[in-house]
């Protein structure tokens, strides 16, 4: 992925959190962010979850009353994500540990009984979908998944738990699949799918419309970004102009991105240089001396990437030689 679409993704989702969740919107009194407290900089809860933090902007009304929306979801997701290299104790431990962590005494305990309701609904929701007959096409298929889901619901939810947790990606869901029946509709020619679809458009929720919108117009601010950086603008000129199209804390995470870019490129070119000087030494110039400087240089994910930056030549070299030694 490149630099331009890896910043679109992140501020596109940055977006979407602010604009996308307004199951939340019936609540009166203002919300209040309740961040997590200082802690590590990077999660490692299980070993794939290396590098990242935990999901979820948990938020309170006047710092006792727990918001219910789909950032808790993402949050009990995250975790959740990590089933068979933890078990599901372990897992539901964590979380809570990470709500304690979070929220005050009594929101925490709020969002531990949703927990519960979250995990038994998922469990029953692996037995529902397990005994969905099969289906004629895809469509019909996503649109049975969707009822099961529903009608599942009530069972762990109260109507403005679903609706706070769900909405969103019910929103999502449900334009999802009328635009995959209207594309499998045979008896719908080009021009009649055409207009349905336009009619869809039309009928979209304004809070939808803007996280499908979100990511082109990330790519156009990013455009501007760049050609403000060719005329010599500086960091915080950069972080000004994103954070008025964005929001300041969109705007720090891609200024997070602009870092973390710039140290890469940094240890690339550094490797490369004594890369090239390990090349020119021909009683070095063998497959361990190089391995030993990657090793040195990269963990082992990032090896995969070096083969984008070394000189084509060199590398169909190395290749030739592991062919004829095969």
């Amino acid at each position: 992925m490149n630099t331009t679409a890896k910043k679109a993704g992140i501020a596109a989702l940055l977006l979407a959190g602010c604009a996308l969740y307004f199951g939340t919107d019936k609540v009166a009194p203002p919300a209040q962010a309740s961040p997590p407290k200082p802690g590590p900089g990077l999660f490692a809860f299980v070993p794939s979850m290396a590098g990242t933090r935990p999901d979820g902007d948990l938020r309170t009304l006047a710092g006792e009353q727990l918001v219910v929306d789909a950032e808790l979801g993402h949050l009990f997701d995250y975790y959740l994500a990590g089933l068979g290299e933890k078990d599901l104790d372990a897992i539901r431990s964590e979380i809570e540990r990470e709500l304690d962590r979070r929220l005050k005494p009594g929101p925490a305990r709020q969002a531990k009984q949703l927990l519960g309701s979250y995990l038994g609904y998922k469990q029953a929701l692996a037995g529902v979908e397990a005994s969905l007959p099969p289906a004629g096409d895809m469509a019909q298929a996503a649109r049975a998944r969707l009822l099961a889901m529903r009608r599942l619901r009530p069972a762990y939810f109260t109507p403005e738990q679903s609706a706070g947790l769900f909405g969103a990606g019910d929103a999502q869901d449900d334009d999802a699949v009328a635009r995959l029946e209207i594309d499998s509709d045979k008896r719908l020619d080009a021009g009649q799918k055409k207009a349905r679809l336009a009619e869809l458009d039309q009928r979209m929720p304004a809070a939808l419309r803007e996280e499908r919108e979100a990511p082109a117009r990330i790519l156009r601010l990013e455009e501007s970004v760049a050609r403000l950086r060719a005329n010599g603008a500086g960091d915080n000129e950069v972080y000004r102009v994103r954070a008025a199209a964005l929001s300041p804390e969109a705007a720090a995470r891609l200024a997070e991105v602009d870092r973390d870019e710039a140290a890469w490129k940094a240890r690339i070119g550094a490797y490369l240089a004594q890369r090239a000087a390990l090349m020119a030494q021909p009683a070095s110039r063998n497959d361990a001396a190089l391995q030993h400087l990657r090793d040195a240089s990269f963990s082992v994910d990032e090896q995969r990437r070096l083969g984008a930056y070394e000189p084509e030549s060199s590398v169909s070299s190395e290749s030739s030689k592991s062919r004829r030694a095969d």
